[in-house]
């Protein structure tokens, strides 16, 4: 039903019949077996003798790339030999051995008609550019956040104003400068507002911070934002209450903080218009099923606490171990943990010192939603016998799946890494491994098999 279309550029490893006798030396070599193997590759690839070469490459690209059946956004300029791309390696993020060169951004002319503000989960207000609608790279762009007042200050920009507009990375709108010979007057200084646009309390500007942020914990923009954050994949995860529904019972007053959520009856809900009995039953059952399956982890991350991610969440979990001992930590306990530095250390010790904070909390608390994880909380040698040590899975496990696996991982301590480097602890390789089991075999790491994994998550000795 979608005939989607690929261009194959490199390949993992490949397994010849009858030995090795075919080895690849050089990136051309991959290009061309693809070829033959019936792969679509990109026919404007060319090999370069030096680096003027390159770049007289990537100009004549650029060039013509308007008449391409597809888009681009730069090239990709690689080291041919396979034996130099070992060599050179690769960082957490990328190879080292090849590098993106990317096109000036596509940019347009329009007008700055109006600067709105909005209010964030954590109550940051962001002031966005609202567009004279303009065509760039194929997307209208009608809007771009314009991301705090200094940012607005420094680009000297006004309302009326004619501006350049790009997408930055050819993705994401940007306001990049306003066009000040075109000014006529009649354009407008924006003021930074004092009060939150939506619930009208006061609004602060940290000291050594950019963004201005409303102080009301009942803010309903801030409500709205903190439970869709609440109910998504990196919160409790509650199918069926989607935005539009948060929308409607914070509007009509139905939920005043993120425990009413779960206060919820049916009578409240199966007035609304569009809430049928079977919606209304579903909705009440995927909060009830999130309610008694919430691990400390993701109670700690749905709670949405500023510079607070899942990892972060998780690493708080396996130090405390409940809420009460969470909140209760001084910002120095808080910084003794691994990964976690004073700032992120100072905005969790004040999250749980806000009375409004303190309120929810105890809420939660009468309602039921308190997880807790006991054997990790105590954090002794015996009970997170992986503490700190890293592994990485590759292949497809027998037993297991890659979630059940990183959960036994990060249960007693340990973490599951994307990247491959001699950091590595354990290289747990299953069934048809990616390139990641030969890079593992280069650096001498310690790779075992899934059934020596089990018996080292049973405290069985793995040789």
């Amino acid at each position: 039903s979608r005939p989607l279309r690929f261009f194959a550029y490199g390949i993992g490893i490949i397994r010849w019949r009858g030995g090795s006798d075919n080895e690849l030396k050089t990136h051309r070599q991959i290009m061309d077996l693809l070829k033959q193997l019936g792969f679509n590759i990109v026919p404007e690839a060319k090999y370069c003798k030096d680096k003027d070469e390159v770049f007289s490459y990537f100009e004549s690209i650029e060039a013509k790339k308007d008449d391409f059946p597809y888009e681009i956004d730069g090239v990709v300029a690689k080291v041919d030999s396979l034996d130099q791309q070992k060599r050179l390696g690769a960082t957490a993020r990328s190879p080292r051995w090849a590098i993106a060169i990317k096109f000036k951004a596509e940019q347009a002319h329009t007008t700055l008609k109006d600067i709105i503000v909005q209010v964030g989960r954590t109550g940051v207000l962001t002031p966005v550019a609202i567009l004279e609608p303009v065509e760039i790279g194929g997307a209208i762009v009608k809007r771009a956040t314009l991301h705090n007042e200094d940012e607005i200050r420094a680009k000297d920009l006004k309302i009326g104003d004619r501006v350049v507009v790009q997408r930055a990375g050819n993705v994401i709108p940007e306001v990049v400068r306003p066009i000040k010979e075109l000014r006529t007057g009649k354009e407008k200084e924006f003021v930074f507002p004092k009060k939150c646009p939506v619930c009208g309390s006061d609004v602060i500007r940290l000291k050594d911070e950019a963004n201005h942020r409303c102080i009301n914990a009942s803010c309903p923009a801030k409500l709205k934002r903190g439970l869709i954050y609440f109910v998504s994949k990196s919160g409790l995860d509650i199918s069926g209450v989607g935005e539009r529904w948060i929308e409607i019972f914070v509007d009509k007053g139905i939920i005043k903080d993120f425990a009413d959520l779960f206060l919820l009856k049916k009578e409240d809900i199966i007035h609304l218009e569009r809430m049928g009995d079977k919606l209304a039953d579903n909705m009440l059952s995927s909060i009830k099923e999130a309610k008694e399956r919430a691990t400390l982890d993701k109670f700690i991350s749905a709670l949405g606490i500023r510079l607070v991610g899942e990892q972060t969440a998780k690493l708080l979990a396996h130090h405390f171990g409940s809420i009460d001992r969470l909140a209760n930590a001084s910002i120095e306990e808080l910084q003794n943990i691994r990964d976690i530095g004073p700032e992120v250390a100072k905005s969790i010790y004040t999250f749980f010192r806000n009375p409004a904070n303190q309120a929810l909390l105890k809420k939660f608390k009468e309602i039921g939603l308190w997880p807790t994880n006991i054997d990790q909380g105590q954090e002794k040698s015996e009970d997170l016998k992986l503490k700190d040590k890293k592994f990485i899975f590759t292949g497809k496990l027998e037993t297991l799946t890659r979630s059940q696996a990183k959960k036994l991982v990060e249960q007693l301590g340990g973490r599951v890494v994307s990247a491959i480097s001699k950091k590595v602890d354990f290289v747990v390789v299953g069934k048809d491994p990616g390139s990641k089991f030969a890079k593992a075999k280069e650096l001498g790491l310690k790779i075992i098999d899934e059934k020596e994994f089990l018996d080292l998550i049973e405290n069985k000795s793995v040789n």
